[in-house]
């Protein structure tokens, strides 16, 4: 990861920022509490998504990251994405969520 901005101190202290915030993984199940490690943005850097935005960035583990980026879920990828999650399901609201599957 040496590409920017992964590789800027600022970079470094957002992610750490954004740890401290969030411990856990935001993307597990509820109910399943595992300690985050990664930090992912909501809507890609070259999808225009803010790369140094709180707002933009989740909290995730490593298993969790990884089966999000190998099937190539990215915010906005699909029409109609909706970012949270149901408060009385804990179930994604984008229908095209890694997790309903």
């Amino acid at each position: 990861m040496a590409d920017w901005p992964y590789s800027t101190q600022r970079w470094q202290r957002v992610r750490k920022t954004k740890l401290m915030k969030a411990p856990l993984c935001e993307y597990c199940p509820p109910g399943k509490v595992t300690p985050a490690t990664e930090v992912d943005h909501r809507e890609p850097i070259k999808s225009g998504g803010a790369p140094f935005d709180l707002g933009n960035l989740v909290s995730t583990c490593k298993p969790c990251h990884s089966r999000k980026t190998a099937r190539g879920i990215e915010a906005g990828a699909v029409r109609g994405h909706r970012h949270g999650v149901d408060p009385q399901t804990g179930m994604p609201l984008d229908p095209g969520h890694w997790w309903r599957k």
